[in-house]
């Protein structure tokens, strides 16, 4: 009897197994199954639109005009006439240092000055002295001179007279040259004076531009330190805070696309709530690298190299701001942060695409068959690289198709394509993973659900 059950069960699994086989086989015949897989994508129509490229940094407003004051003399302040935020004109008395001891050091270079003047006339007698006794010396000279040739004085006091005559010459020799080193003197001197002089007027420090104090680092009675060799104490800065500037480090990559007199797009953190944004242009480009401007320096290859650029802040874009300042209150401070865009390039009715549709494709690359070298494996890298293609993939009758395209200019939004696409073209442009590495040229696509960016 349990013979006769396992037989039956037996058939009742063969019959199971051709049903399957003859559904399988059905299907297949109509298409249910086996079909080739389609890949969900998003589509883009190539259109005409306005494309601004821009070059975007950040940095901190800084003042055009920004002198640091640091004093020449050391001393104790006596006197500080300005507080931080004052207006200041050029010449105006901002400190004073305390004048004593340079006022000593003045009256002992003039005491010096009059000293070798008077040495100096002591010296101009000892020449007239000097040359009186030549004088008579000479005369002496030539009176036993002749009396020797009639031989009337013997060798000895003919010599005695030579001799006399030879010193008065010599005497006046050494009186000139005193005279010549009590002039040399004289000037010593009145250079020391005019040293000690100068010393006693850079005890009261003058404002050199006119401007606002943007920074005051010292109060009445600290001591400052200065040299006329270094710069000393910073004491205080002096600024025009009605011309501003945003400084700002761009990439080597952008830099090359940055002009002077592009025009820039400045957006202040201190304004950001109100959306204010201010108008700029570019006015300096640096020529070396920020951190490269000793020849002693060097960086690391993995360091981002970066170029200063300075933008000027329009005054008109922030002119009813300075209408509405208090007395001393300006718009902007030293030290705000703030980031730029700057135009570099704009084209109107531009064909272009989304940005996230065109992506780079290599030719020729062929799979690695096991292991390979370090230098065949640069190798082949390198000839990567140079076969890399801009492509976008377009949508052929439910087929992707990639085409070689040729790009321009772009923004954030849109790339130009110069060549290889027509305005009115649909492409693919999305989703980004699909279209940078895994969609290629023949792949099966469709509409993905909820796509409303197909025209």
């Amino acid at each position: 009897m349990a013979r006769k059950s396992s037989k039956k069960t037996w058939w009742i699994v063969a019959g199971v197994v051709v049903l399957l086989i003859g559904g399988l086989f059905g299907a297949k015949q109509a298409g249910l199954i086996g079909k080739p897989t389609t890949s969900e994508v998003e589509y883009a129509t190539v259109s005409a639109v306005d494309i601004i490229e821009r070059v975007s940094a950040s940095g901190r407003v800084q003042p055009e005009v920004e002198v640091k004051l640091s004093p020449d003399v050391s001393g104790e302040i006596i006197s500080l006439n300005v507080a931080e935020g004052d207006s200041v004109v050029k010449g105006q008395l901002l400190l004073k240092i305390r004048p004593d001891n340079y006022e000593s050091l003045m009256a002992r270079a003039q005491a010096s000055v009059n000293s070798s003047k008077a040495s100096f006339e002591q010296s101009k007698a000892a020449v007239a002295q000097s040359e009186a006794r030549l004088v008579q010396a000479k005369a002496s000279y030539e009176r036993n001179k002749k009396l020797y040739a009639d031989k009337v004085i013997s060798p000895s006091e003919y010599e005695q007279a030579e001799s006399t005559y030879r010193v008065a010459l010599q005497e006046l020799e050494s009186a000139n040259a005193n005279v010549l080193a009590a002039k040399y003197n004289i000037r010593s001197a009145e250079a020391s004076l005019k040293d000690a002089a100068e010393n006693l007027r850079k005890t009261s420090i003058f404002a050199p531009v006119s401007g606002i104090i943007s920074l005051l680092n010292v109060e009445a009675g600290e001591r400052v330190v200065g040299t006329s060799q270094m710069a000393g104490t910073e004491m205080m800065r002096i600024a025009n805070l009605n011309n501003m500037e945003v400084r700002v480090n761009v990439n080597e990559n952008d830099i090359v696309r940055v002009s002077l007199g592009d025009t820039a797009e400045i957006d202040v953190d201190a304004y950001s709530g109100s959306g204010r944004k201010f108008k700029g242009v570019v006015k300096e480009i640096a020529n070396t690298a920020a951190g490269l401007a000793s020849s002693t320096t060097t960086i690391s290859a993995d360091a981002v190299t970066e170029f200063e650029v300075k933008v000027k802040i329009l005054n008109e874009s922030f002119s009813d701001l300075m209408q509405n300042r208090s007395k001393k209150s300006y718009p902007f401070k030293p030290g705000m942060t703030a980031s730029v865009d700057i135009i570099t390039e704009r084209k109107n009715k531009a064909i272009a695409v989304p940005i996230a549709a065109v992506t780079t494709r290599a030719e020729n690359v062929k799979p690695n068959d096991g292991e390979e070298s370090t230098e065949n494996s640069e190798a082949k890298t390198k000839a990567k690289k140079d076969d890399l293609k801009e492509v976008v993939f377009v949508d052929s009758a439910g087929v992707a198709k990639m085409v070689e395209v040729k790009t321009g200019i772009s923004d954030f939004d849109n790339i130009e394509i110069l060549s290889g696409l027509k305005k009115g073209d649909q492409i693919i442009s999305g989703p980004y993973i699909m279209v940078s590495k895994n969609l290629k040229s023949g792949d099966l696509v469709s509409k993905k659900v909820g796509d409303e960016k197909k025209e």
